[in-house]
């Protein structure tokens, strides 16, 4: 078993577009309805838009490779990227996305240590992500891994408003 990792660029737009559908489409679709999966997916996964998060200086993409097999990404934010203002002190991890038949290879947590290194790297002093409240798998892996619940926010669905936990880590 062989874990990798390397920086995306924008000649990789279209394979992070695709592991972003399927991935995004694989955990969340049994909890939503089709139209309002559709609507976030065209939304948040569209060509310009992650164009223009992959031109950010302030966000970075990285994908992660399981014996030489692209099975998913990370995607970390700092300064004005961030989802919510978090200060310059913050490192966000917005996206930690594996193709559902990687999972359970340890590739999640291969991912948020990548995250807490660069956070390190960039003299951060804590690190957040926000997480659905009904996805209570994620939420037990990231208690697992040291993160608290520090607060909530709406995140938009289509039209149904939902609630993300604000999960929190301090670096030492």
């Amino acid at each position: 078993m062989t874990i990798t990792i390397r920086s995306c660029t924008l000649e990789d737009l279209h394979i992070l577009q695709e592991i972003s559908y399927e991935t995004f489409n694989e955990t969340f679709k049994h909890q939503n309805s089709p139209e309002n999966m559709n609507a976030y997916l065209e939304k948040a996964f569209n060509v310009k838009k992650l164009e223009k998060e992959l031109s950010n200086h302030s966000s970075h993409f990285f994908f992660v490779y399981f014996n030489n097999e692209v099975a998913g990404y990370l995607k970390v934010n700092t300064n004005d990227a961030q989802s919510e203002d978090m200060g310059d002190e913050s490192l966000e991890i917005e996206r930690i996305y594996i193709k559902s038949h990687f999972q359970k290879h340890g590739l999640g947590k291969y991912l948020l240590n990548q995250a807490m290194e660069l956070a390190m790297e960039c003299n951060k002093k804590k690190i957040w992500l926000g997480v659905w409240e009904k996805n209570e798998n994620a939420i037990a892996f990231y208690k697992k891994m040291g993160f608290v619940q520090t607060g909530a926010h709406s995140f938009y669905m289509g039209d149904e408003e939902q609630t993300d936990f604000i999960m929190t880590k301090t670096l030492l």
